[in-house]
């Protein structure tokens, strides 16, 4: 059963929003209006983060199943991750990227409005406007951090990819992100139980990180050419381009062909 509602559909991608970002608002609501109001603008913001990647996937040919909002973020669930470093470099980078975007139009307003001093917070709309760029520079620069699977863990992977191949890349991506979030997590731990949020979201990278590890796993075993099968005299059998040796159980073994999505063909070296 799925525990969110659908808010609407924006550019073909549905979007739900998860129940527990219901108790995160009513918490905020008792500090004031303002807060809560603040509260869903920065997750607003969040929301427009999380289609920039979207669009910048459908660029590259890959469907957004939906963006989910939680209380710790957004996630938007692609139908497949890109496995061409280029495409999840541009992807990964598309959300953050929104951020800054909504920062210049920010200040823009602002300086065209007269309150283009930082420090100054001469109004509720400019306090509050100003509080909002100062979390969408907080939402870019955070997501950046090299802690896979998030933003900046996603570019590592991209960078990395190109000379010591997708799953190694994916090992240490990995690897730095849950370094990353367990010392994230301890430190959230020793400052108190205020932090509770924050160090639900360290727990929550290192268990994705992990999680997308395998998933890598799986799609490379699915997807590997096996060429050889051992005879069991110490020989091998030797499959033809395009081809693999698939177990049928009880030592049967059969003969099979490499299926592979066309767009993906470029990426798999042994592709006839």
């Amino acid at each position: 059963m799925r525990m969110s509602w659908k808010l609407g559909r924006v550019a073909g991608t549905d979007l739900y929003l998860h129940w527990t970002f219901l108790l995160l608002l009513a918490y905020w609501a008792t500090w004031g209006l303002e807060w809560a109001m603040l509260v869903s603008a920065v997750f607003g913001c969040v929301l427009l983060h999380e289609l920039g990647h979207a669009l910048a996937a459908r660029a590259f040919g890959i469907p957004t199943e939906d963006i989910t909002l939680y209380p710790i973020g957004g996630v938007a669930r692609l139908r497949r991750l890109p496995r061409a470093p280029g495409a999840e470099l541009v992807i990964a980078l598309a959300g953050p990227l929104v951020n800054v975007l909504i920062v210049g139009v920010l200040v823009s307003a602002l300086w065209l409005g007269g309150a283009y001093d930082p420090w100054s917070f001469d109004s509720l709309v400019t306090s509050f406007v100003k509080t909002l760029v100062g979390y969408n520079i907080v939402l870019a620069v955070f997501n950046l951090i090299p802690a896979f699977p998030m933003d900046g863990g996603r570019v590592l992977r991209a960078l990395l990819s190109g000379w010591m191949g997708r799953v190694r890349a994916t090992e240490v991506a990995a690897q730095v992100g849950k370094v990353l979030a367990l010392a994230f997590g301890l430190f959230c731990f020793f400052l108190g139980p205020s932090y509770w949020l924050q160090a639900t979201l360290a727990a929550f990278i290192f268990l994705a990180a992990n999680a997308e590890l395998q998933q890598v796993y799986r799609e490379e075993r699915r997807y590997r050419p096996y060429d050889r099968h051992n005879d069991g005299d110490g020989g091998f059998w030797v499959a033809p381009p395009g081809y693999r040796w698939v177990s049928r159980g009880n030592g049967v073994w059969q003969l099979a062909p490499i299926i592979v999505p066309a767009e993906e063909r470029p990426y798999y070296r042994s592709w006839p």
